[in-house]
């Protein structure tokens, strides 16, 4: 009897070992994400604007996507796209006014059921109470990028220090204080570099004296677009003296502009310098002052007002990404130093794109590419060569689906993604898509007033529809014009492509089960 006793113990201690050893073997994951950094802003990605030598290494280390798209250009869908693997209309978060459903499948859910310890650090900015975690410390509401207000289980306090800053030192912490029997799983959300661009302390006057090229769309006057480039309010033109450029309310005599509020001129809005102790407001306006002061002395007018606004919001959009930088090669020096390097997925990516003047623009919510396109970098030594850049349209929707693969779990039906895993590991890929659906819904309330639109974009074409108040078509060549100025819609020599592009586009409404459009043609 003790020898069949002795058996089974033995049996069960060898089972445990074999399941604890297969759990240890599953790879940790570390997803990095910003809010609104353009490719444009990221030197892997050939930008002249800055260098980013921290992002750039999970590039050369790992692979680079070129095509890489979101569903519903916007904070909170795109948010809610990455954790349910569905379309906005699913996951029920449609626009910035919805409150998520965290009772809902997410990827974080499944990882932890599995074994995983999971952790939420940073911007989460969907209102409800994170779910799926075992560890979360969130920024309340959008984030200050001072002293922020940090929320978690136990309630809210303030931290004295830089959000980025702030968000890196938690993420460490946590990754510290974790249980090393099993793998982990971090979502780590930047809130950099979002509006207002409030760089680091140190990084002021970073790029004080740098002109910065005028993109080439910068004058575009969008005379073959629909009315809805015109209607929005998201020009470069109309942004806040006061809250986007820093200047002085004494120092300016009124507001030029809406902020893309779309409410009349005059508006001040200085509030921010609240947020900051008397010791950050001291160096801060010991800098931004002098810029104001020069403002006033310069007396700017027409285009030369409009090119400096231009030269300013570089300066500080682009100081609040040497943070985001420097925090990326600190989580990177982390898993070096930690011995977790080969065994951890690192992605690095932004919840979508933004507008750096092209079209006279900044936000996002448009299907052109600027907004559509977010960045992609990803790296696992053991499955993913580096050096590798990748041509295939992938989307926000397939982050779920590529974790859990992964992991080794079953990726839910109800998912609308695919795993990129055999993408990135150079393995025989024998179902791609070869065309994206996009759903853009925050019209009327909230900023901007882009209006609703829906839309396909293949390889080479790109057809939106813009309804709601509206009934308008824009059709794109991107081969013959990468910078979508020419909506060759109505262009009689395109009419069997748009035909052919446009059936494709239905098809993916079936698909997608998005079924709250009537079709029209």
């Amino acid at each position: 009897m003790r020898s069949i006793i002795y058996f089974s113990l033995i049996l069960c201690c060898t089972v445990f070992i074999s399941c604890e050893s297969k759990l240890a073997k599953r790879p940790n994951i570390i997803f990095i994400m910003s809010d609104d950094h353009s490719e444009a802003a990221i030197s892997a990605y050939g930008s002249k604007l800055i260098s980013t030598p921290n992002i750039d290494r999970i590039a050369n280390e790992g692979v680079q996507f070129n095509n890489s798209f979101v569903t519903n250009s916007i904070c909170a869908p795109s948010r809610a796209v990455l954790l349910t693997g569905k379309y906005s209309h699913l996951n029920g978060v449609l626009d910035n006014n919805q409150v998520f459903d965290g009772d809902q499948e997410t990827f974080p859910k499944l990882l932890q059921e599995a074994g995983y310890e999971t952790s939420m650090i940073g911007k989460w900015h969907l209102k409800s109470e994170p779910t799926g975690f075992d560890n979360w410390k969130v920024l309340k509401g959008q984030g200050e990028y001072y002293n922020p207000l940090i929320v978690d289980e136990s309630g809210e306090k303030n931290i004295l220090g830089y959000v980025t800053d702030v968000i890196t030192d938690l993420a460490i912490k946590t990754l510290d204080n974790r249980d090393q029997d099993k793998p982990f799983a971090m979502l780590m959300h930047h809130k950099a570099p979002h509006r207002n661009w409030m760089p680091n302390l140190k990084n002021l006057g970073a790029f004080k004296g740098k002109t910065f090229p005028i993109p080439e769309t910068f004058y575009d006057d969008y005379s073959s677009r629909s009315s809805a480039a015109t209607d929005s309010d998201m020009r470069i033109d109309n942004m806040f003296l006061t809250w986007d450029m820093k200047l002085r309310p004494e120092d300016i005599d009124k507001e030029t502009g809406t902020g893309g509020s779309g409410k009349a001129s005059g508006i001040i809005r200085d509030s921010y310098r609240e947020w900051m102790n008397i010791d950050q407001r001291y160096i801060w306006e010991a800098y931004y002052d002098s810029i104001s002061a020069d403002y006033r002395e310069s007396n700017l007018k027409g285009n030369e007002l409009l090119e400096w606004k231009f030269q300013r919001y570089m300066e500080d959009y682009l100081g609040t990404i040497l943070s985001v930088d420097e925090s990326v090669g600190k989580i990177l020096d982390y898993l070096d130093n930690n011995g977790l390097a080969d065994n951890t997925i690192i992605v690095y990516t932004s919840d979508q794109g933004f507008y750096l003047g092209e079209h006279g623009w900044f936000d996002k919510r448009f299907m052109y590419e600027e907004s559509l396109s977010m960045p992609l970098l990803m790296r696992y030594p053991k499955e993913i060569k580096g050096q590798q850049e990748l041509d295939e349209i992938v989307l926000n929707l397939d982050f779920a689906p590529t974790f859990l693969d992964y992991a080794g779990i079953k990726v839910p039906k109800s998912m609308q993604g695919y795993s990129m895993r055999n993408l990135v590991s150079g393995k025989k890929q024998s179902k791609w898509r070869e065309s994206m659906y996009y759903h853009y819904f925050e019209f009327p309330h909230g900023w901007h007033f882009v209006k609703k639109h829906y839309g396909i974009r293949t390889d080479r074409y790109k057809l939106i529809h813009f309804y709601d108040d509206i009934d308008a078509w824009e059709f794109y060549d991107l081969k013959n014009d990468p910078n979508e100025i020419n909506n060759i819609y109505n262009d009689p020599n395109y009419k069997s492509e748009i035909n052919t592009t446009k059936r494709e586009l239905y098809k993916l409404q079936v698909e997608f089960k998005d079924t709250v459009i009537e079709k029209t043609d």
